[in-house]
């Protein structure tokens, strides 16, 4: 998928480096700092772009002017941070150093905020010289069986009701600090399965994410997506719709030094603990 795949994450090597470190340090390659702008590449969607760099998706559509169908383009450049908070904050401003001097108010209000999903990443023209079909290609999922995917009764306004994603005990929690573990890591064995932990529609089944392996992004509604990551296995693929407790994947340790499921659980495109919705045990 990604062309910075092919040479970018690399295990943790380092054996003198205790286990919870090694965690920590497999988790802090994610969310990078956003930059200006953004080339999209090949396998890239609106989502797992979105997710790489902590945003709202729907942010990400607005400053955008992404249309109906939200599909983007291998090579298109897309603005990851909005230039008009910028004019805006400047235009507040100047209206408000105005309006103290004539003794009146003003106020300015900022645009909407489109809600809609986008679609897998679709093929531009005229971009032969970008080359993006020699990138590191996506994970093949195993075509769904019924056990895995059902009609569900999704809706991006639902409410989600949260269960536990795999068995198996905590090995890493939850940290709001900068660069450390966003979600919680569950320990299992190779083959374990994966359940969606709540209801909702994949949106991301792939491997082109720095430090998350074999990664599935799961749409709950508009607030919250869920997100289930070093997988040995995928078995779901974009736009299926998944019942809560359905399985997903199964269990391995692709981009990290050990096996494991990575969960992590976003509001409005922050990482929020996982502990926090997740019923008690």
């Amino acid at each position: 998928m990604l062309g910075g795949c092919s040479s970018g994450y690399a295990p943790v090597s380092d054996q003198s480096i205790t286990q919870n470190n090694r965690i920590e340090i497999v988790s802090s390659s994610r969310n990078k700092r956003a930059p200006a702008t953004y080339r999209v590449r090949s396998g890239d969607t609106l989502y797992s772009i979105a997710w790489r760099y902590g945003l709202d998706y729907r942010e990400l559509s607005s400053i955008n002017n992404i249309g109906r169908d939200f599909r983007i383009n291998v090579g298109q450049k897309l603005r990851l941070k909005d230039s008009r908070t910028v004019s805006k904050t400047a235009a507040t401003s100047s209206v408000n150093n105005s309006a103290n001097a004539a003794g009146a108010k003003s106020d300015v209000k900022a645009g909407s905020v489109t809600t809609k999903i986008n679609t897998r990443v679709g093929t531009a023209k005229n971009q032969a010289s970008l080359n993006t079909e020699k990138q590191l290609a996506a994970v093949k999922p195993a075509k769904p069986s019924s056990s895995n995917v059902s009609v569900s009764s999704y809706s991006s306004t639902q409410k989600v009701n949260w269960q536990w994603p795999a068995h198996g005990n905590i090995i890493g929690k939850y940290s709001s600090a900068s660069n450390i573990n966003k979600g919680i890591n569950l320990e299992g064995k190779r083959g374990d399965p994966v359940y969606a932990a709540a209801t909702g529609k994949v949106v991301y089944a792939g491997n082109g994410l720095l430090g998350y392996g074999n990664l599935i992004i799961i749409n709950h509604n508009q607030e919250y997506l869920s997100a289930y990551a070093h997988n040995s296995r995928i078995l779901v693929k974009e736009n299926d719709s998944v019942n809560v407790g359905a399985q997903v994947a199964e269990i391995g340790n692709s981009g990290a030094t050990r096996i494991m499921l990575h969960f992590e659980i976003r509001k409005d495109g922050k990482p929020v603990n996982p502990l926090q919705y997740l019923p008690k045990r």
